[in-house]
């Protein structure tokens, strides 16, 4: 039985989407990629690999995993990591580094009436979009699911528009974040049951029965889910690509509260009062601990 949201524990309106660690084959050219396509900043170095970001925040973990294979277009895993950007122009900059880091590894555009996203592709295969949300006030919602689209978005178009000077010059010190994480899976009804139903996302839209779409605090999504290219993968392998998602939430009651309804679920969690750590009925790993700072 589907417990209503109004009656059953959700997640708090203000989490937030922390680091993605991915596994990677070659660290050279991973880290260049992320460096000089994406422009962010190398700002911890340990044992497990790299982490960068922008002004201090985490944005993706490379971590080396030499020997495990890339995974086929069919399994399960990441679909993209969304790095969310403050304004257009902030977005230009790095839509137009990437770009130029090489044309072959753009895969598209759109305009989703919430935002404007650019999509791209890693050395390896792992799926990167950059956006920019328009403001909230903009949106359009029917009841409680968010209206959104795939619309034309000429990406030379938005380059001659909000390109700047100030903006290139400046890209490695500006703000930009983890906004969204999107997943393949193998059935939409199932990653409803966990992601809804038992973690405590809210629906904020769907696609046909082909994804899902699900926030805290009417975000657009924080994440998504969709069997586009996965329909009826099952539990995945130990393959290179996505290694972990981290959602962060503010107080430790919020830990304590996820970590009963995935009991109640009868989905087996670790919880050492820091953080929850656990997997999605695909093997996706979890890891939600407290905001920082």
């Amino acid at each position: 039985m589907t417990v209503p949201a109004s009656t059953r524990d959700l997640l708090p309106a203000d989490l937030q989407m922390g680091t993605v660690m991915l596994k990677v084959g070659s660290m050279k050219l991973m880290l260049d990629y992320y460096e000089r396509a994406l422009g962010l900043v190398p700002f911890a170095e340990t044992l497990g690999g790299v982490v960068l970001g922008r002004r201090g925040v985490p944005i993706v973990h490379l971590s080396p995993a030499a020997g495990l294979q890339i995974p086929s277009r069919g399994e399960a895993g990441l679909f993209h990591t969304a790095i969310l950007f403050d304004n257009r122009a902030d977005l230009a900059a790095t839509v137009a580094s990437a770009a130029q880091y090489n044309p072959s590894l753009y895969a598209g555009s759109a305009d989703h009436l919430v935002s404007e996203a650019f999509y791209f592709t890693d050395p390896e295969g792992n799926g990167v979009e950059l956006y920019f949300d328009k403001p909230r006030e903009t949106w359009t919602w029917d009841g409680d699911q968010v209206v959104m689209d795939s619309l034309p978005l000429p990406p030379q178009a938005f380059l001659n528009q909000n390109l700047t000077e100030a903006s290139v010059g400046g890209q490695r010190e500006a703000a930009a974040g983890v906004g969204h994480v999107h997943l393949q899976v193998g059935d939409v009804a199932d990653a409803h049951r966990f992601y809804v139903q038992t973690l405590g996302f809210e629906q904020t839209a769907g696609w046909h029965g082909q994804a899902l779409f699900v926030s805290a605090g009417r975000y657009h999504h924080h994440m998504a889910m969709n069997v586009w290219n996965s329909r009826g993968a099952g539990p995945r392998k130990d393959t290179l690509g996505l290694g972990e998602v981290l959602i962060r939430v503010p107080a430790q009651d919020d830990l304590g509260a996820a970590a009963d309804r995935l009991k109640v679920a009868g989905v087996a969690s670790h919880h050492t009062g820091a953080e929850l750590r656990f997997e999605d009925p695909w093997k996706n790993q979890i890891r939600m601990a407290l905001v920082e700072g």
